[in-house]
This record gives structure tokens, C-alpha cells and sequence, in this order.
């Protein structure tokens, strides 16, 4: 951690690194360490940028964030969610809980903090409003997390559709349960 430490000397007003320490911290299980990064970040005034995901339909583009309740569809956008997620399960999807970087008590709970990640949403959202056969284009501001990755994968192949997300390393371009990446991100 000691590298990490010196990063954060070295450009002291850098959200990037205190989050990558942060989620260092929070792998290992030392959330100590991760609310006393939060609390430096707080005192310092760094804000973390939240995951926002956009997706055009009909001229008009529509941007998530996670667990953003704004969206005018966002009722029925949740029922969907709620309905791929179960198929996905009946399909095989097990959400990755190894992405859930805070200190969660019980399975459902750190089930229910990848539930609304903004891709998901959009995802969903592109599902409802896009015409069969028509590619789900999706811009991200952050990396996507390795179960919204899965997630999506399993999703072009049960509902038949392809899905590209392009975050700020690569486009993720999804058909019939694979990824362009080859799973590496």
C-alpha cells in the first residue's frame, strides 16, 4: 500500500487515486482503512464521481446514474430489471458479489448495491424502447464492473440482441452471450 500512499502525495487532489486505494483496501476487507480514505476524501472536499450511463432513443439522449430514481420511465424500467434479473438467474446468472466494494452484512443486501448500476438501467431502458434487431448503444463516464459485464453478456443471449458499451478503456461489443474483449477489461 505504501506505492498507493505516495500516489496520493503526489497529486493530492486526485479523486482517481483515493478511489483506486479505496477499492485496494475494500478487495482486501480492511474497511477501516476504506472510511478513513472516505473521511480524508470528505475533509478535502473530493467527491467521487458517480457511474452515469447514456443511451440515445428517438433523437433524444437518456442518462442514468446509479440508483437514480429521476427518469420518467424509471417505475417500469425496475419492473423489467426485476424481471431479466430473474430469467438471468433461471439462465445461470449469479450476481459477482466480488464487486460490491463496501462493507455490506448478508448476500441480499450486497446483491441489491449491483442491482441499479447505471448500465443495467440503460440496458434495460434500450431493451423497452429499441426495436428488435436494433443495436443497444450505450456510453458510460466509468469502467463497467465485472458483474454488469457479465450481466449484459447473458442478457444479449437470452433476449437475442446486441449491446455495445463503450467506457472510457474500450467498447464492449456484446452478441449472443460473449464480449469483444474476450473478458478482459
Amino acid at each position: 500500500m505504501h506505492a498507493a500512499e505516495q500516489i496520493l502525495k503526489l497529486n493530492p487532489q486526485d479523486a482517481g487515486s483515493y478511489i483506486l486505494l479505496s477499492n485496494i483496501y475494500a478487495n482486501a476487507g480492511r474497511w477501516d482503512d476504506v472510511a478513513g480514505i472516505r473521511k480524508v476524501m470528505n475533509e478535502k472536499g473530493i467527491k467521487k464521481q458517480p457511474g452515469c450511463s447514456w443511451i440515445e432513443v428517438g433523437k433524444q439522449i437518456h442518462t442514468f446514474v446509479l440508483g437514480d430514481g429521476s427518469h420518467p420511465q424509471i417505475n417500469e424500467i425496475k419492473i423489467q430489471l426485476e424481471s431479466l434479473i430473474q430469467r438471468l438467474v433461471r439462465a445461470g446468472y449469479v450476481p459477482d458479489l466480488n464487486f460490491v466494494l463496501k462493507d455490506l452484512e448478508g448476500e441480499e443486501q450486497r446483491e441489491d448495491s449491483l442491482r441499479y448500476h447505471s448500465e443495467k438501467l440503460a440496458v434495460v431502458f434500450g431493451l423497452m424502447n429499441l426495436p428488435k434487431g436494433q443495436t443497444i448503444r450505450i456510453r458510460k463516464n466509468l469502467r463497467i464492473c465485472g458483474d454488469c459485464h457479465l450481466f449484459v453478456k447473458l442478457a444479449t443471449k437470452l433476449e437475442k440482441r446486441t449491446i455495445v458499451i463503450r467506457d472510457p478503456i474500450r467498447y464492449h461489443h456484446f452478441h449472443d452471450g460473449a464480449c469483444s474483449c474476450g473478458d478482459y477489461w
